[in-house]
């Protein structure tokens, strides 16, 4: 059964503000059983305390997030095991990467190159019992050479899974609800982020009265990231279409709140997937 649980990165700033520990209580108030850790140091201390307050507030760790190459050494060309042991430690069956380098999308190459990267980490955490899963932004839609970016990657990486994020499949063009189904048991993990389109705010307009029309412009040509069922998005397909899949878990991320507490967002989009029948998934 697919689980629904809340990703880190929408609370990067309350785990720096509140610890760990408080923050993962916090999340375990709202009603999520399920996290995937992003944004957050796997450094050993890190690791223990995440892996106790899993257990004290019943939140499972059901993925963690590592790059391609990081200065501080962890990630996956550097030390793929270390990567996968902290997995393990946290119980967690899945490594996400969020995006490779910025200089891995200079061109068919370079993107080939970086997923060839990516596949040799594959086996070092399969072999610990840890998929690893690549998380799209709206870039891997754009074609090279009339081959989508996101192809091309899983062409050149077959041993790496897919962690779909609807808001930017939607925002590269494309619809999730067939994107999710076009690849099918490719898809690991599914982030669920509603896409908004908001008139501009009260401050936008005291600076275009100041003579900045920035903000103002920046509102009308723009687009927000939205509370689950506070956008546009068909959430209620794209949970029943993740399900159909086999997609073992979905997050709840929201990448930015506007001036909204992060967990009264997270609370939100909750609520939104109660009304919309999937307890089940939030308390599996």
């Amino acid at each position: 059964m697919t689980t629904i649980g809340a990703q880190g990165f929408t609370l990067r700033t309350r785990f720096a503000e509140l610890g760990i520990t408080e923050t993962f209580r916090r999340v375990a108030e709202i009603g999520y059983r399920s996290i995937e850790i992003s944004a957050l140091a796997m450094t050993p201390d890190n690791v223990a305390e995440i892996a106790a307050a899993s257990t004290e507030h019943g939140v499972a760790v059901n993925a963690t997030s590592a790059p391609l190459t990081a200065e501080d050494g962890h990630s996956l060309t550097q030390d793929a095991v270390g990567v996968a042991e902290a997995a393990v430690k946290l119980g967690s069956p899945f490594v996400r990467i969020g995006m490779f380098p910025p200089a891995a999308y200079e061109n068919a190459d370079t993107i080939r190159a970086a997923a060839r990267q990516a596949n040799a980490a594959a086996p070092v955490l399969a072999e610990r019992g840890v998929t690893l899963c690549f998380h799209n932004h709206a870039i891997e839609f754009a074609r090279v050479g009339g081959d989508r970016v996101l192809d091309i990657i899983l062409d050149a990486a077959p041993l790496v899974q897919l962690e779909l994020d609807v808001h930017w499949i939607h925002r590269g063009g494309l619809d999730p609800v067939r994107t999710l189904r076009h690849y099918g048991d490719r898809v690991a993990l599914v982030h669920l982020k509603d896409y908004r389109l908001a008139l501009p705010n009260a401050e936008a307009y005291e600076a275009l009265r100041a003579g900045d029309p920035g903000p103002v412009r920046e509102a009308l040509f723009g687009v927000q990231f939205a509370e689950v069922g506070e956008g546009t998005l068909d959430m209620e397909a794209i949970v029943r279409t993740a399900v159909e899949i086999g997609a073992p878990h979905a997050f709840v991320e929201q990448d930015a709140t506007y001036g909204v507490d992060e967990f009264d967002a997270l609370a939100l989009s909750y609520r939104h997937l109660v009304d919309l029948g999937f307890t089940d998934l939030l308390r599996h």
